[in-house]
Formats: structure tokens, sequence, C-alpha cells
């Protein structure tokens, strides 16, 4: 329920705060009073787009906040979802500054105005005489029959099992798409595969290849340089191996003159095998050397692929080309599995259809059989508001696809007069049948169903007499389930009141202000009596206010 509503500097009001409570709250004022500028307020702070012109200072910021106990409303897991802080009294916030930024605020977190209207929608439901084309929608017809029904829980397993339903299609729908590019590149991609399978590729192959290639593209080169090396170890009047052996030679007299000379002739006598091995070993590997022209085209060919693999798929590595062989063997065995999945989905989309169309005849059902009640329901509250002659007529139909709703089309036909034919609803009742079927309905609704607080907008316009008596009760009766504000220019509603505000303006330093206050019992008296017979008070009048009341 709405608890309280602070407004500053919006159009004609300076400060204004003002405390509601639950039951009927009715409200008056003279035209021009600023009902309308209140209502105004109250729809900036439930979403409406902030207009400079809303200013009363244009140097000054606006703000307005309103005060709801939702603790009947079930909110909390919408509060989690959009990440906001859950509180039983919860504080909606709007400001709107001089340079037109507007802000808006929920428990003090800033949002954005689609959460803070998703929000509003949830708390309170505002209702004018020109607003009422909402009932002719088959979503809210819909959701009158349901509620007669009993059919909630139901309506929310077949939700439920909708929304699986519609993401296991879309999931089947991805994959699908996924499988269909799949087979588009499924023979370039194996193409691909076999190419670089066909490449015998293994880690640090380039650098073994290229060695290999630059060992057989110069044996000759390399023969020459052994053989230079086997000389400059062997040669008669150079090699190094002669002269070792006369150090040798010379080493192994000096150690006859003293063992301190060991060391040197033990390391001259390594150094003379060791450059003796040497010298077996370069003619060894030059013995070994043979030319190979087919295994220097194969290590050629070997490594112009490889090359060639390099360049086509812009890579410098060899280690590169093995990941997208690894990528390439993935996606082709993705595209057999998706076959798999699309056939795992397939037979998850039946099972949930099935679940659909049981609920969906549940809901048919149980419909069907609630709509005599709630047409006989409708007749007979119009009656009351002076329609004696109305007359619904009410059908389901299969519809072609699952809605939000269920599998029906609902045809909601009316005539407010005797001998002629029911017609669609919005195309053949006026904007005050349509006005007096909506308080019907909101009635019926609110014994079944914990609505949000309900604001009526002068929907009495133009009812007078017995009516605007039944009126009165039904908008009494239905304050019993919920909080309920009706601003109105009759006495017959603004008695019913639980609490009765009264808004008027006054002038403050030469300033007009709208205010807005509680009326006491006898502020209620007077009130009423001048509704009734203007502000000559007469003693008839005042005495019609006091029975009004009681």
């Amino acid at each position: 329920m709405l608890a309280s509503i602070s407004i500053q500097n919006y159009a004609l009001i300076n400060d204004l705060q003002i405390d509601f409570g639950r039951g009927l709250n009715t409200i008056t004022g003279e035209t021009g009073a600023g009902k309308s500028i209140l209502l105004g307020g109250l729809s900036m702070v439930l979403g409406k787009r902030a207009d400079m012109a809303a200013l009363r200072d244009k140097t000054r910021k606006c703000i307005i906040e309103a005060q709801f106990e939702i603790h009947a409303y079930e909110l909390r897991s919408f509060f989690e979802k959009k990440d906001l802080d859950y509180h039983p009294t919860t504080y909606i916030r709007r400001e709107i500054h001089p340079n037109g930024r507007s802000r808006a605020f929920i428990n003090d977190t800033p949002v954005n105005l689609d959460i803070l209207v998703s929000l509003s929608n949830k708390l309170i439901d505002v209702h004018s005489q020109h607003a009422t084309i909402e009932f002719t929608e088959e979503a809210v017809q819909l959701k009158v029959i349901d509620a007669l029904a009993g059919n909630q829980n139901l309506r929310r397993s077949y939700e439920e099992t909708l929304d699986r339903f519609n993401s296991l299609s879309t999931q089947r729908d991805q994959l699908f798409e996924q499988r269909q590019e799949a087979v588009r590149e499924l023979d370039y991609n194996q193409f691909l595969l076999q190419e670089l399978n066909e490449a015998q590729l293994e880690a640090g192959m380039q650098e073994s290849l290229e060695e290999k290639q630059s060992a057989l593209s110069n044996v000759e080169n390399i023969r020459e340089e052994l053989a230079a090396a086997h000389q400059l170890l062997h040669d008669e009047t150079i090699g190094i191996i002669g002269h070792l052996a006369q150090l040798r030679k010379i080493t192994s007299q000096l150690v006859s003159y003293g063992t301190k000379y060991e060391s040197v002739s033990s390391r001259i006598q390594s150094v003379h095998i060791e450059m003796d091995d040497l010298a077996e070993e370069f003619q060894l590997l030059r013995e070994g050397l043979e030319a190979d022209p087919e295994m220097l085209e194969t290590v050629n060919s070997r490594l112009q692929q490889l090359y060639s693999l390099l360049k086509k798929h812009n890579t410098l590595t060899v280690d590169s080309l093995l990941e997208i062989k690894e990528d390439l063997t993935l996606k082709i065995d993705d595209s057999a599995q998706l076959e798999s999945r699309i056939e795992e989905l397939d037979g998850l989309i039946n099972e949930s259809e099935q679940k659909l169309l049981v609920f969906a005849k549940d809901l048919h059902d149980r419909r069907e059989a609630v709509i005599p009640r709630l047409i006989e329901k409708l007749e007979d509250q119009l009656k009351k508001l002076g329609m004696p002659n109305a007359s619904f007529a009410l059908s389901l139909e299969p519809s072609t696809g699952y809605k939000r709703s269920g599998k029906d089309n609902l045809s909601f036909r009316f005539t407010a007069n005797k001998g002629s034919d029911h017609g669609e609803l919005k195309k053949v009742a006026s904007g005050g049948e349509l006005s007096r079927i909506m308080l019907s309905i909101k009635s019926i609704l609110a014994e079944y169903e914990t609505l949000p607080t309900l604001v009526f907008d002068e929907i009495d316009t133009g009812v007078s007499g017995e009516i605007s008596n039944a009126m009165a009760q039904i908008m009494k009766g239905m304050s019993t389930h919920m909080q309920l504000f009706s601003i109105t220019h009759l006495p017959q509603v603004a008695s019913k009141g639980d609490l009765h505000y009264k808004v008027y303006k006054e002038d403050v330093n030469e300033v007009t202000q709208t205010r807005i206050k509680l009326l006491s019992e006898d502020e209620r008296i007077v009130e009423l009596a001048e509704m009734l017979g203007g502000k000559s008070l007469s003693d008839s009048a005042l005495a019609h206010a006091r029975q009004l009341l009681n």
C-alpha cells in the first residue's frame, strides 16, 4: 500500500507531505484546486517521463518520494533479480534537476526508468475514465477468468513449462544453425586437417629439417673442412700430432730430473692421446660422408610443405600448427556431436510440449467452467451501476501457438441494450460503459487476488443518484481487500472513505500553492455539505452530509 508521499518544488506544490491509510482513501477538492497536480506528482514518482515545466522554481530540483508497504506482494524475487535491497517498507524517489536531468532511486539505489516502472506496476494501478482500454485486452480478460477459476498455480506451472519449452527451442535453433554452418565448413575443415596430418607434424621438426637440409646441401664443403682439420693434425711438417709427439718425448726426459716435471708430462700425454682420437674422428666423419640427392630432395619437399602450411595458416611455428590441428579435430568431432545434441533437445522439447498441452487443456477446462459465473457476476454488478440490460457472451477457441496465457483465444463480447447483437467489447462499449465494466472487473478481482493499490481518478464523472451510491458501495467493498484511492466529485463516494482528504489552494506570500489535508469529522461534514449544496451551507445540506457519513 501507499503509506505516504512527499513532493517538493513540483508545479503549484512547494513542500507537501501526507500520510495515507488502508482501505478507502477519498480525495476531494474544487475544480482547479490541484487534484491533477497531486496525481501528476504520483505519476512522476512511478516512472512518468520528467518534464522541466513541472519545476515550480526552475533554480531548484524537484524531489518526489513515496513510501510503500510491500510485504503482501511477494516481491522479494523481483528485488533479487534486479540486484536491489529488499525492505518491507520500500521508498521510491524521483529527482528532476534544473538542467533537465532526472534520477530515480529504489531504497536509495539508483535505477533506470524501466526498473522503476516494472516495480511501480506491481505496487499501484491508476485509472481514469479515459484509461480503461486495457480491459479490452485479452490478457487482462483471461486474468479475471483465471482469478475466479483459481488458476494461479496452474498458470504458474504452465508459464514455467512454457519458459523451459521456449528456452529449449531456442537452444535447438541455435544448435541447428551451428550444425548447418558446420556442415558447410566440414569438407574444408576435413581437407585442412588432412593436409596437417600428411605433414606429420612434430614439435621441433622445423629446426631438425633445416639442420638436415643444411648438412645435405654442403657435403663437399664439410668433407673439405674435415680433410683440412685432419691435415692440421697429421701433416708431416706442420702436423700438431707430430709436434705433440716431440713434446711428449721431451717431457718424458724431464721426469728423470725430478718429480715436479711429472705433471706437465702427464698433461702433454693426455693432449697427445686426445688429438690422436680427434684425427681419427675427423677421418671417420669424412669417410662416412656421402652425397644423398634423394634424401636432400625429401627434406626440401617436407620443408616446402611446412613453409606452405605456416603461410596458409598465417602462423610462424609448428606448435601453432599443432594447435590448429587440434582445433580442427574438435570442430569435426563437434559437428558429429551436434546431431546427437539436437536429437536430445528434440526429445526434451517434445516432453515439455506434452506437459504444456496438459496444462493448457486444464486451463481451458477450468476457464470454460467458470465463465458462466463471471458473466453472472458482471451482469449483476452492472445492474447496480445503472446498466440493467448489460449482457456478455464469452467463448474460448484454441489458438495455433502457445501464448503466455495458454492456448486459448478469448472472445469477450458485450451489449448494453436488449435485442442488440453482442459485439467486441472495445468496439461497442462507450467510455462511460467501459468505466463501469472496469470497476466491476476490478471489484471481482479484488475478491480473489492481492491487487496493487488502485487509484480511481474521477471515474464517477457523470454519475449521480442511485448509481453513485452503488458505485460507492462497490468501492467500499473492494477496499476491505485492498487499499483504494478515489478522486471524486460525488459526496456519496467521498462519504464512504475510511479517510477523507481535501486538496485546496492557498496564497502564501502572494504565491498560490496547492495543499492537501486529512479532514476531521467536523471538517468532513462541511466538505460533504459543500459538495451537496455549494458554499452556502444550509441546515439540510449539513444534515444530509451527516446522514451520508452515518
